[in-house]
C-alpha cells in the first residue's frame, strides 16, 4: 500500500476512534516516576492490581527512586505481590532504578536525553521490552514514539490492514512514518486503540456494535 494511502487510513482510524470515545487522558499515574514504574508492573496483569501496589508504596512513603533502590530485593518483591510475577518484577524495577541512578534519580534529567539515545538504553535493560520502553518514553518522558500492543495488532489485522508477518518494530514505524510525530497525538491514539480493544475488539469480537464496523469500505 502506498504511503499516502496508509497515512489517510491511519488518520481516518484516529478520527473515528476520537469521535466514538473522546479523549482518554492516559497514562494512569501522578508523576513521571509512577508512570514508568506502572509501565513495568502492568506487564501480564491489569491496572487495578498495579494501582494497589502503587497505593501501598505511596502509603509507605516509598515512591521515590532512592527509597525503592535501598529496599532489599525480597522486601521490594513482597510489596509488588499484588501485581503478580513479583520476584521478576522486583528485579526489573531495580534494573530501571539503577539506570535512573545514572541521572541522579531524576526523571527530568532522564527526559533531557533525546529519543535516539534513550530508547536503545531502555531496551538494553533486562526485562524492558519494546512495548514497556515505548510506554515509558511516550507517557513518562514525553518522547514521540508510538506504543504498539496486542490490541494494535488485533485491530489492524481484523480490518485487513496488517502487513503479513509484521513485527513490533515494523508496525511502530508504520505509524511513525505516516503520522505527524506529536506526543499528544501518539498518546491519545494508543489509548483509543486500547479502549476499542477492551470494549469491542476482544478475542470474541463485538463487531456489530463496534464504531469501526464496515471500515474501511474499500482499499483498492
Amino acid at each position: 500500500m502506498a504511503g499516502s494511502a496508509w497515512g489517510k487510513l491511519l488518520e481516518e482510524l484516529y478520527q473515528m476512534l476520537w469521535d466514538a470515545f473522546g479523549p482518554q487522558g492516559w497514562w494512569p499515574g501522578e508523576t513521571p516516576l509512577e508512570v514508568a514504574l506502572g509501565a513495568i508492573l502492568t506487564q501480564n496483569t491489569n491496572w487495578r492490581n498495579v494501582a494497589r501496589v502503587m497505593a501501598g508504596l505511596k502509603d509507605a512513603g516509598l515512591l521515590n527512586p532512592l527509597a525503592l533502590r535501598r529496599l532489599p530485593e525480597a522486601e521490594l518483591a513482597r510489596l509488588l505481590r499484588p501485581a503478580g510475577y513479583y520476584n521478576v518484577k522486583a528485579r526489573r524495577i531495580r534494573n530501571f532504578l539503577l539506570f535512573l541512578g545514572r541521572y541522579q534519580d531524576s526523571m527530568a534529567r532522564l527526559a533531557r536525553e533525546d529519543l535516539d539515545t534513550l530508547r536503545p538504553s531502555l531496551l538494553a535493560l533486562k526485562g524492558i521490552g519494546p512495548e514497556t520502553a515505548d510506554s515509558i518514553l511516550l507517557y513518562a518522558l514525553n518522547k514521540p514514539t508510538f506504543v504498539v500492543d496486542a490490541y494494535t495488532f488485533r485491530i489492524l489485522s481484523r480490518h485487513g490492514l496488517l502487513p503479513e508477518a509484521c513485527s513490533y518494530e515494523e508496525l511502530r514505524q508504520l505509524f511513525m512514518d505516516h503520522l505527524p510525530q506529536e506526543v499528544p497525538r501518539y498518546q491519545e491514539y494508543h489509548a483509543l486503540l486500547v479502549k476499542l480493544g477492551k470494549e469491542f475488539c476482544r478475542p470474541q469480537p463485538r463487531c456489530e456494535a463496534c464504531p469501526l464496523n464496515g471500515w474501511p469500505e474499500a482499499r483498492n
